[in-house]
């Protein structure tokens, strides 16, 4: 039996064009649906794993702001408050469908966000619960060191 690897594990690259040009052109019956399944699968769990990810650097660095007093430090994190607001307004933007998503995920990445805030400032008391709105166009706006 000639094993000849796919074109999938051959060359990802020509795959994705090729696979492309198929369906342009609604060739649907040559199509490597096992792998196309898998990718289009893998683009929301990629997706997802980003909102959760800038999720999670917000949180921490907002963590920091609020509680650590370092004022030396302040200017770095809003930098990366900003950035972080940036990138999770654009994946919210491109899938609204991610609002639900970002629920779903709070306490988790919460935890997450608060153990590396307590590792890192272990003489610093910080709130066991989030102690501002969950809501995503608050986390993603709100100064909430000025409150």
């Amino acid at each position: 039996m000639n094993h000849i690897p796919k074109l999938y594990d051959r060359d990802f690259d020509l795959w994705v064009s090729d696979t492309v040009a198929k369906l342009k052109a609604r060739q649907f019956h040559e199509l490597d649906l096992e792998n196309l399944i898998g990718e289009v699968e893998s683009l929301a769990k990629r997706d997802r794993r980003e909102v959760e990810n800038c999720l999670d650097v917000l949180l921490n660095h907002l963590l920091k702001r609020c509680y650590v007093d370092s004022p030396e430090n302040y200017r770095g994190w809003e930098i990366t408050i900003r950035e972080q607001r940036k990138q999770l307004q654009r994946l919210l933007k491109q899938s609204p469908s991610f609002q639900a998503y970002f629920a779903e995920v709070f306490d988790a990445v919460w935890r997450s966000a608060l153990a590396d805030a307590q590792e890192d400032y272990p003489q610093v008391e910080f709130p066991a619960q989030w102690p501002f709105s969950r809501e995503a166009d608050a986390l993603l706006v709100d100064r909430f060191w000025q409150n």
